[in-house]
């Protein structure tokens, strides 16, 4: 049964994934700049068998394993290999030996993951028709998304893509289960920048000065109101402002004001019409009070939509795969993720690979200095994607 030689090899190759995704912590390498990281997924690939692999985007690769009838359908599958400026604060075996760089957001698993799988398949490859594509992408943690990049050199055609799977650590689920959501799922993610220039002066005559902290806070005010009173209810939206710098003291009144901060939402004409409201809003309050301003919203990854008859398909083979028990429905989620850009072009399936442990400790968010995960989810994580794969080509 093909279920159960998914799983047995699984169990064959659990070290070697395990000691790769260790290695891959160990060296950490930031977006666009994952040199290193290419070749050692490269030389693995290679060490499988698997010899039909092309640089991508730079520091990406794209390698085919052809079954039986290799013209007959392609699925792709996916990971990401760029990890984050944070030092990490584990002390582990595997722990980041780079300063100031780690897999916090689990890049290094489903590397590991995507490696795995394709071990499982290439030995496989006699059991399915139709190609497994391996679409191994740099940047996904920096505009603008190293995914856009790899869509612009081709990576969906050649052969063309029928249908794409990828998975993504997730910290509130445990490990040995996994998470899936049909439709839309995750937020488009916006960065807004905002410079307030006043007039700076001793806090003690405020009307000699124009001030910008004040206007700040004015706008900060306003800006919040383009959700609770703009946006349609039925469209989530999110707009934080995480950075104010105003660089004056006790007794003085800045010269200016920077902010920095995000817009997330599910709808793409929301989106476009509430980036107009957003500079509007700065340019008038800012007006009013006698400052001026540069602001600027920078588009960044668009919502991700998971196609309902391929995630239907991974649905059920995750719950044929690990029980029905271990297999959960998501909330949408509004962070974003450039694994979107796939999903607005070929019908996607992006689901949650849980990674969680109390008993161990294992409990802390992605992008924090203590991320870790459960290392038995890799099993699951190369199996099921291997499984969900050979069910999507009909295996």
């Amino acid at each position: 049964m093909l279920k159960e030689q998914v799983k047995t090899i699984s169990e064959e190759i659990y070290e070697d994934i395990r000691a790769f995704r260790r290695t891959m912590h160990r060296h950490p390498e930031l977006s666009f700049k994952e040199f290193e990281t290419q070749k050692r997924i490269k030389t693995y690939l290679e060490k499988i068998g698997i010899t039909n692999i092309k640089t991508c985007a730079e520091t990406g690769l794209v390698a085919l394993i052809e079954g039986k009838n290799p013209g007959a359908k392609t699925v792709a599958l996916r990971a990401d290999i760029d990890a984050l400026p944070i030092q990490e604060e584990n002390k582990t075996e595997y722990t980041s030996q780079n300063a100031g760089v780690m897999h916090a957001c689990g890049h290094d698993v489903h590397t590991s993951s995507l490696l795995g799988a394709a071990t499982i398949l290439h030995r496989l490859r006699d059991s399915f028709e139709g190609t497994i594509k391996l679409v191994i992408q740099p940047g996904e943690e920096k505009l603008p998304g190293g995914a856009s990049i790899m869509i612009k050199e081709g990576v969906l055609q050649n052969p063309d893509v029928d249908a794409m799977i990828g998975q993504h650590v997730m910290p509130l689920i445990d490990a040995g289960k996994v998470g899936f959501r049909k439709g839309l799922y995750m937020a488009s993610a916006d960065e807004i920048y905002i410079t307030i220039h006043g007039k700076g002066g001793h806090g003690a005559h405020p009307h000699m000065n124009i001030d910008p902290i004040a206007i700040s806070a004015q706008v900060i005010t306003a800006l919040q109101q383009i959700v609770s009173r703009t946006a349609k209810p039925a469209i989530p939206s999110v707009l934080s402002i995480g950075k104010i710098i105003g660089l004056g003291a006790t007794n003085i009144i800045p010269d200016k004001v920077e902010m920095e901060g995000t817009f997330r939402t599910f709808n793409e004409e929301w989106r476009m019409e509430a980036h107009d409201k957003i500079v509007h809003v700065v340019k008038t309050i800012t007006a009013a009070f006698g400052a001026t301003c540069d602001v600027e919203v920078r588009k960044g990854y668009p919502f991700l939509y998971n196609n309902e008859e391929k995630t239907e398909t991974a649905y059920q083979a995750a719950v044929d795969y690990l029980g029905a028990e271990n297999v959960e429905d998501l909330e949408i989620w509004p962070a974003g993720e450039d694994f979107a850009y796939y999903s607005q072009e070929v019908p996607s399936c992006f689901y949650r690979l849980g990674i969680r442990n109390e008993a161990k400790g294992i409990t802390s968010m992605l992008h924090t200095p203590t991320f870790d995960i459960d290392e038995s989810a890799l099993k699951i994580g190369c199996g099921l994607m291997a499984y969900t794969a050979l069910r999507e080509l009909g295996a």
